[in-house]
């Protein structure tokens, strides 16, 4: 980790506090050369890669941000539009992702609503939807949610949409055949549908959803942040921390 973070080093934030009591300055502020013996990381002037893995996407569908693994993306569904197959929970999505009747094509955007932090609740490992299997032999389809995957999943997934649907973000405002732009290279993820229509559609306010009463989910809903910010407890953020 030392490897990494001092090549690092010229794009970090270094007056943050670390866990240690000390700031990130304080950490790297030791004599280093690059390891050039190794060959699991490469040196900044080297990677890997010219482009980074990861792309934050931002727009009117994700205001505070969202993720693509770029890299295991299909460079074809990187910068295109669809219309949106929306699910509105996990438990729509099981029931209905294999029904010979869902409208779908592999053109469209599949959409899942209420699985992030609060929603799910606990963002689960559940963003990796599965592409249904009327359309079987296609290999990948946009994915777009409020939930996360594994690391070493495939596809063009977008994830960690921020704000969650839960609480009243875009997302929670997509309809069957909307039609949604990603853009990968724009770094975009717009909702195309008219400002009017969505004020009203805003208007009509959330389904109701089940809140727990009691216990750990209880305080998990009540208290969790968004995944932009951590998706933590409110209560454990640090206020005015001090060397």
């Amino acid at each position: 980790m030392q490897v990494v973070l001092q090549e690092l080093k010229p794009l970090l934030h270094l007056d943050v506090m670390t866990v240690t009591g000390q700031t990130l300055r304080d950490r790297l502020a030791v004599p280093y050369t690059f390891p050039a013996w190794q060959q699991v990381i490469r040196s900044a002037d080297k990677p890997l890669q010219a482009q980074g893995a990861l792309v934050i996407l931002r727009g009117n569908l994700a205001p505070n941000g969202a993720i693509i693994k770029r890299s295991a993306a299909t460079p074809g569904l990187m910068n295109t539009s669809g219309r949106a197959v929306v699910f509105t929970s996990l438990q729509d999505l099981a029931a209905r992702i294999d029904s010979p009747e869902l409208d779908v094509t592999p053109e469209d955007f599949l959409v899942l609503q209420n699985a992030g932090p609060i929603g799910g609740p606990g963002m689960p490992e559940a963003g990796y939807l599965p592409i249904p299997k009327k359309l079987s032999g296609v290999k990948d389809i946009v994915r777009i949610s409020d939930a996360r995957m594994s690391g070493t999943a495939f596809g063009t997934v977008v994830l960690h949409v921020a704000p969650e649907a839960a609480v009243g973000g875009p997302l929670a405002y997509v309809r069957d055949g909307d039609q949604i732009a990603l853009s990968v290279d724009r770094r975009r993820l717009d909702l195309l549908v008219d400002e009017s229509e969505l004020a009203r559609r805003q208007a009509a306010g959330l389904p109701q959803q089940a809140r727990a009463e009691r216990g750990y989910e209880y305080l998990y809903q009540q208290h969790c942040l968004q995944v932009d910010q951590g998706a933590d407890f409110d209560f454990l953020r640090a206020t005015n921390m001090q060397r």
